[in-house]
């Protein structure tokens, strides 16, 4: 079955295009033009995916997202001005998958929305793989993070990246290879993509704690899982 794409920004000429591109790409583009007719056609149209504007009349793509996300995990990808880090960082730490930049190229965007939909499908081989550690349990066929039995929430890309490291403690990633791995591909905007969903995860894991595992800085390189020595 086709993927449908909801395709929310106030600009027609932005929604034309990319709507042009995605039907190329085998998509089926569902055009809104205000954060308002975004969630009608939301609900209306059931998407695998959403292209959402920041700017818009209405309801802006904040309020959109920060909606949605009561409701559903489905992959959001923002689309921001040139130069507006403030917006990326608050996106994303309200849980949008990813982000663009005007002016963009519509078939880098286009990759972005299969990488990002690749990324929603569980790894062949992976259905059963489960991680544990004292206290922590990360299952990756079910999206589903326990500390001490108790159900913590992560997004889906939040649940892949902490089962990465956890599958294999003491190996340094670096922010390169955290792009390729979980996003799909060589580059998401700037590695701040990488560290925004690390602060997250370890928020919502409340790090300060004392665990028997941490995901560790290494500076100037990436991150690390650490499992800690029982003796220390």
């Amino acid at each position: 079955m086709e993927k449908r794409i909801l395709v929310v920004d106030d600009n027609e000429g932005i929604v034309d295009i990319l709507s042009g591109f995605l039907d190329v790409s085998g998509f089926v583009p569902i055009p809104a033009f205000d954060g308002e007719e975004a969630l009608v056609k939301y609900r209306q149209s059931n998407p695998d995916l959403i292209l959402l504007d920041i700017m818009m009349p209405k309801k802006d793509g904040f309020e959109v997202l920060k909606e949605i996300r009561k409701e559903s995990g489905i992959p959001i990808i923002m689309i921001t001005a040139k130069g507006e880090d403030a917006d990326i960082v608050m996106g994303l730490e309200m849980g949008a998958d990813d982000y663009v930049v005007k002016p963009f190229s519509p078939k880098a965007v286009i990759a972005r929305v299969k990488a990002v939909l690749r990324r929603i499908e569980i790894p062949t081989g992976y259905e059963k793989e489960i991680v544990r550690y004292p206290d922590l349990e990360i299952n990756l066929s079910e999206y589903e993070v326990k500390i001490q039995d108790k159900v913590i929430n992560l997004t889906k890309k939040e649940v892949e990246i902490l089962w990465l490291l956890a599958s294999n403690p003491s190996r340094v990633y670096s922010r390169d290879n955290l792009l390729n791995m979980i996003w799909g591909y060589e580059y998401c905007g700037d590695l701040r993509c990488v560290d925004t969903h690390i602060k997250r995860i370890r928020a919502k894991l409340d790090l300060k704690d004392q665990h028997m595992w941490d995901i560790k800085t290494v500076w100037g390189v990436g991150y690390k899982f650490e499992v800690k020595d029982a003796k220390g």
